[in-house]
């Protein structure tokens, strides 16, 4: 049976794409200029693939740090579970349109980290292979993002780092369609993803999913 969180990860993934799009769309899109089709797909593809190697890495680490304070006290796993099932919730309002529920995480995100990576931009510039294109999408893989922290609060639960990165490549793989079809098919897919009832019915998934991981935790706190 599929682990519910890969699942919950992967429809972060689906429904946020169009955040993906709004933030990484007008890199994703210069890599799709080139006249050569079978080019353009290449380097999109390698920008993605390194964009998921990032959020890997970094699920692995939160996930190998965690599970070693886990393991040696089981009051910080139960931490660590409340507070995935609080994001599960913010995600799923954030979805839902209810409110900018992650925009904090984001400034956070782009004074602790962004603005230090930012600047090895220029040294893959100008992207004119595959392995630039690859280095390039890794790099912006550390973009702030509210979803892919979110992601990675549910990473941290994770019993291994390899489960951790498991869980983020979920998540990755959810952004994929949008991200790699930009253009005609990108924006059909948007339209269906960022319709009212498909927000609402994937939100409202996440969401119980959050409570339920919330009743879990709240039980094991009282027994």
């Amino acid at each position: 049976m599929i682990d519910p969180l890969y699942t919950s990860a992967f429809l972060m993934g689906l429904i946020g794409s169009g955040h993906c799009i709004a933030m990484c769309g007008g890199i994703a899109s210069s890599l799709q200029l080139a006249s050569d089709k079978r080019k353009t797909f290449t380097y999109s593809f390698a920008y993605n693939i390194g964009r998921a190697l990032s959020y890997m890495a970094a699920g692995a680490l939160v996930a190998g740090i965690s599970s070693q304070f886990a393991r040696q006290n089981t009051s910080f796993s139960l931490v660590l579970s409340f507070i995935a099932a609080i994001f599960m919730l913010l995600v799923g309002v954030y979805i839902m349109r209810l409110g900018p529920t992650l925009q904090w995480l984001e400034k956070i995100g782009k004074t602790l980290v962004w603005q230090h990576i930012v600047k090895l931009n220029k040294c893959l510039m100008p992207i004119n292979s595959p392995f630039k294109a690859l280095g390039y999408g890794a790099l912006w893989g550390w973009l702030p993002c509210g979803l892919v922290y979110s992601a990675l609060t549910w990473a941290m639960t994770s019993p291994s780092a390899l489960d951790g990165a498991l869980v983020m490549l979920c998540f990755a793989l959810g952004t994929f369609p949008a991200m790699i079809t930009l253009g005609v098919t990108a924006q059909k897919l948007n339209t269906i993803i960022n319709h009212p009832w498909t927000r609402i019915v994937l939100g409202s998934v996440i969401i119980w999913y959050g409570i339920y991981l919330l009743i879990i935790a709240t039980d094991k706190l009282v027994h």
